[in-house]
C-alpha cells in the first residue's frame, strides 16, 4: 500500500533543516506567455549544510536566444528563499506567491553552446535582467510529504508538491520592458537531494490556459525501479495519472529531445494523447563526485484536444 501523503498550508514556507549533508529545500516557477512566445523558469535551491543556494534564471526569447544565469550564492541558513539576486515569497498559501530577480544574465544566441558553460559565459554578453511576477494558483495542489519514508541520502526529494498557476508582471531585458501574462507550473521540495540519484528522468509540464494543463513524470532509479505518474488539471479538478508513455524523437549527435509523443493514462480510465515540439533547447549540467549529469531544458509547444499550449520538457541523464 502506498504511504499516505500529507500537505498543509505551513508547507508553503521553509522546513526544518534535518541535518543531512545534502539537505535541500527548493522552489521553482516556470511561466510561458503564449501571445508573445516568451517563457522561462526561476529556481532557488537552498543547501544550508553546504552553505550555498543554487539559483537559476532561464528566459527563452521569441527569436530562439536564451538568457541564462546560475550561481552558487552564499547563505547562512534555511530561513528564506532569497539569494543571488532572486527572491520568492509566499503571500497566501496555495493561492498567491511572488517571484523577483534583479541582476544579469548571459544572452546566448546559440543556447546549445551551454554544453560548455565556461566558454559560453566567456563568449557571450551579460545583460541586465529584472523579473517581477505575481503568481496565482489556477489548479489544485498535487503531492506533499509521505507520512512514511526511508532515510536515504540519495533521495531526490522527501516532500514535493506542484501546482499550475498564472504568472503576471514584468520582465526587463537590457532596458526593454515586457509585460508578461501567461501560465506555468510551480513546485516546492525539501529533504536530501542528489542530482546523481536517478538513472534518468523525464518531467513534462504544460498549460493550455487557466482551465487545462498536465504534468507527467517518468523517473528511473539506478536499480532499474521506476515511477510513472502525474496529473491532469481541468478547471478545479485534478485527475491522477497512473502511467505515462513517452516516445522521443532525438536531434543531433548529443541526442537532445526534439519531438515528443505522449500518452497519459489517467485514473478515470481515459487516455490523454499529447504531441510536443521543442521550440528552444538549453542543455545544462551538474558535476559532483566525478560524475556529470545533463539536464536538458526544452521550451515546448504542446498540442492536445485541438488546443495549443506551452510548457517545459526536462530530461535528466547521467552522462557516464
Amino acid at each position: 500500500m502506498a504511504p499516505r501523503i500529507r500537505l498543509e498550508p505551513a508547507d508553503e514556507y521553509l522546513h526544518e533543516n534535518t541535518g543531512e549533508p545534502n539537505f535541500n529545500e527548493s522552489m521553482y516557477f516556470n511561466f510561458f506567455d503564449a501571445s508573445q512566445r516568451f517563457g522561462g523558469f526561476a529556481r532557488i535551491g537552498n543547501r544550508p549544510n553546504e552553505r550555498y543556494a543554487e539559483t537559476t534564471l532561464c528566459v527563452y526569447e521569441p527569436d530562439g536566444a536564451v538568457l541564462f544565469n546560475f550561481k552558487r550564492a552564499e547563505i547562512a541558513d534555511n530561513s528564506r528563499f532569497e539569494a543571488g539576486g532572486m527572491r520568492f515569497e509566499t503571500l497566501t498559501p496555495f493561492e498567491r506567491l511572488a517571484v523577483a530577480y534583479e541582476g544579469k544574465a548571459c544572452r546566448l544566441a546559440d543556447p546549445l553552446s551551454m554544453r560548455e558553460p565556461g566558454r559560453a559565459f566567456k563568449d557571450n554578453p551579460f545583460v541586465p535582467v529584472s523579473l517581477d511576477l505575481a503568481i496565482t494558483g489556477t489548479g489544485p495542489m498535487f503531492g506533499g510529504e509521505p507520512t512514511e519514508h526511508r532515510a536515504d541520502d540519495m533521495e531526490f526529494a522527501r516532500g514535493h508538491y506542484e501546482q499550475h498557476h498564472r504568472a503576471a508582471g514584468t520582465l526587463s531585458i537590457d532596458g526593454r520592458r515586457i509585460a508578461i501574462d501567461g501560465f506555468g507550473l510551480r513546485d516546492h521540495s525539501w529533504g536530501p537531494r542528489s542530482w546523481q540519484a536517478p538513472a534518468y528522468y523525464r518531467w513534462l509540464t504544460a498549460n493550455f490556459g487557466a482551465d487545462f494543463g498536465f504534468m507527467g513524470s517518468h523517473v528511473v532509479r539506478p536499480d532499474g525501479g521506476e515511477t510513472r505518474g502525474g496529473f491532469v488539471h481541468r478547471g478545479r479538478e485534478l485527475v491522477l495519472v497512473r502511467d505515462i508513455q513517452i516516445e522521443t524523437e532525438w536531434k543531433g549527435n548529443e541526442r537532445l529531445h526534439d519531438r515528443l509523443h505522449v500518452t497519459l493514462r489517467c485514473a478515470d480510465g481515459k487516455d490523454l494523447h499529447v504531441e510536443g515540439r521543442v521550440l528552444s533547447m538549453i542543455p545544462l549540467r551538474n558535476r559532483k563526485g566525478g560524475r556529470t549529469t545533463r539536464i536538458s531544458e526544452g521550451m515546448t509547444e504542446w498540442t492536445c484536444e485541438g488546443r495549443t499550449g506551452y510548457g517545459l520538457s526536462e530530461y535528466l541523464d547521467q552522462m557516464e
